[in-house]
C-alpha cells in the first residue's frame, strides 16, 4: 500500500520460470500480507475538462505541464495521468479511514486550484459523460491494451474503461492470516451494495444509458477471466484463487522490449509451461509481475486489498463512503452487521449497477450497512455520512442527482457547475 514507484530493471535481467507451478507459488505466495488491519490507502480519479470547450481534451502536453505546476501536496499524495486523461490522486496508506480522508480533501484542495488557474476543472463522476472515448495518454501500455481489447472483440468496451471511467479505490490491509478468506469474501459480498449506494454514472457520450453506474456496465462487459471476482468455489483460500485466476487469465503484453499486444488468448500458465513462446522467450519474474498489473478484478490482492468497484464521487459524498466500506470491513461488531445485510444481493453485481437503490433488496441493504456506519462516524466526517443516509433512506443516489441537474439544467450546465465547486446540491 503506497504510491512509490520503484526503479524496475529489465525484464531479461530477472529469472526465468521454470513452470507454471513455479509462477503460482509466487502469485500465490506474495498476494497478502500477514498483520493487523487499520491502514487505508485512497485513489481518486477525476475527468479533467476544458472549462472554455467541455467537448475539446486536454492534450498530453497541456496535462503533463498542469500537472508540473501543481505545488506540493500537503497529504503526500502521488499524481498520475490515466489514458483518457483523467487525473488520480494516490494517497499514502495512513492509520484509520479519518486520517486517509483528511490527508486526501487536503491534497485535493491544492491540486483543483491549481487546474483552475488553467481553465481546467475536474469531475468526480463514474463514467465521462460527454466527450467520445479518446486516448492522450502515449504510453505503450495503453496502445498494447487498445490492441488487446480490439483483438479480443470488446474494443469499444476496452476503449470505455481506459479512456473515460472514473474511480474511488479504497486500500486496506490483508489482516491477519487467519481471517482472510473471510475479510476477502465480505469484500466480494459488499460489492454490489456498495456499487449501488456508490453509482454516478447515468450517462455516456452524452446521451442517458438506461444505468446507474455505467462505469460498472463498462467493466462488466469485458472478459470475467481479466476483470471478473477473483472468488474460487469455496472461497476458503484467497491466495490459492489469485494464483488460479493470474495463472488463467490471458496474457495481455509482452515486453520486447516495448510493450506488444498478445492478439490472441494465450493463459499465462501456458506461457510459463512453455507451452507457448511469446516474444521468442519464456516468461521472467518481472513478467508475472507486470501480468498482476494488468489484472482488473473488483477486489485484487497486491499484499493489501484494493477495492475497485466504487464509482468516483462528489467530494461531500465520497467520505461517507469510505468511512463506511472500511468500518465494515476493519470494525469485527459492524462486519457482522454486514454479512447480514449482504446476504440476499452479495452476487447481484449487475442489478446494482443497472437500478441500483431502486431494487428494495439492495436498498434494504444499503439503508443498514450506511446507518451502522453513521452510528460511530466521528466529527470530521458527520456531515458527510448524514447526507449519504439520507440518500439511501431515499433509494437515490448520485446518479439520480446527477441526472436531476441534467434534465433541469442541460448537460452543459451540470459538467460546468460540478467542476466548479464539485457538490451535487439536488435530489433529497
Amino acid at each position: 500500500m503506497g504510491t512509490a514507484t520503484a526503479v524496475r530493471r529489465p525484464h531479461a535481467e530477472y529469472p526465468e520460470l521454470s513452470s507454471a507451478y513455479a509462477a503460482a507459488l509466487l502469485a500465490g505466495g506474495g498476494c497478502l500480507r500477514d498483520g493487523p488491519v487499520g491502514r487505508v490507502g485512497l485513489e481518486i480519479e477525476a475527468h479533467c475538462f476544458d472549462l472554455s470547450d467541455l467537448s475539446r481534451r486536454p492534450a498530453w502536453d497541456e496535462l503533463t505541464e498542469a500537472v508540473a505546476a501543481v505545488p506540493q501536496l500537503p497529504g503526500g499524495s502521488a499524481i498520475t495521468m490515466e489514458p483518457g486523461g483523467a487525473i488520480e490522486l494516490s494517497g499514502p496508506p495512513l492509520d484509520g479511514a479519518g486520517a486517509a480522508i483528511a490527508a486526501m480533501q487536503a491534497d485535493q484542495a491544492v491540486l483543483r486550484e491549481s487546474m483552475r488557474r488553467r481553465g481546467l476543472g475536474l469531475l468526480q463522476v463514474g463514467v465521462d459523460p460527454l466527450r467520445p472515448q479518446a486516448r492522450v495518454n502515449p504510453g505503450g501500455r495503453y496502445r498494447a491494451m487498445e490492441a488487446f481489447f480490439a483483438a479480443g472483440g470488446t474494443g469499444a468496451a476496452g476503449a470505455a474503461m481506459m479512456t473515460s471511467t472514473a474511480s474511488l479505490q479504497i486500500n486496506v490491509d490483508a489482516g491477519p492470516r487467519d481471517g482472510w478468506a473471510d475479510r476477502v469474501r465480505l469484500a466480494h459480498a459488499l460489492g454490489p451494495t456498495m456499487i449501488a449506494v456508490s453509482a454516478s454514472s447515468p450517462m455516456l457520450g452524452g446521451e442517458f444509458t438506461g444505468w446507474q453506474s455505467t462505469r460498472q456496465r463498462i467493466w462488466g462487459q469485458l472478459d470475467t477471466a481479466r476483470c471478473g471476482p477473483i472468488l474460487g468455489a469455496s472461497g476458503v483460500d484467497p491466495a490459492s484463487d489469485w494464483a488460479r485466476y493470474a495463472l488463467k487469465a490471458p496474457v495481455m503484453l509482452v515486453h520486447t522490449p516495448e510493450a506488444e499486444p498478445i492478439t490472441e488468448w494465450v493463459p499465462f500458465a501456458d506461457w510459463a509451461d512453455g507451452r507457448t513462446l511469446l516474444g521468442g522467450r519464456r516468461p521472467t519474474e518481472a513478467d508475472l509481475d507486470y501480468h498482476l498489473t494488468t489484472l482488473f478484478p473488483p477486489v485484487r490482492p497486491r499484499r493489501w486489498l484494493e477495492i475497485r468497484y466504487l464509482d468516483a464521487l462528489s467530494d461531500d459524498l465520497w467520505p461517507a463512503v469510505v468511512f463506511t466500506l472500511v468500518s465494515l470491513l476493519d470494525d469485527a461488531r459492524l462486519s457482522e452487521i454486514a454479512w447480514e445485510a449482504t446476504e440476499s444481493v452479495a452476487t447481484a453485481w449487475d442489478q446494482a449497477a443497472r437500478v441500483g437503490l431502486a431494487d428494495p433488496r439492495l436498498r434494504a441493504s444499503a439503508v443498514r450497512c450506511v446507518q451502522a456506519a453513521a452510528e460511530v462516524a466521528p466529527a470530521d466526517v458527520a456531515g458527510s455520512m448524514d447526507r449519504l443516509l439520507r440518500q439511501v433512506t431515499h433509494g437515490r443516489s448520485a446518479a439520480d442527482d446527477f441526472a436531476d441537474r441534467v434534465v433541469a439544467h442541460g448537460i452543459d450546465s451540470a459538467i460546468t457547475g460540478l467542476a466548479h465547486d464539485d457538490r451535487l446540491k439536488g435530489g433529497v
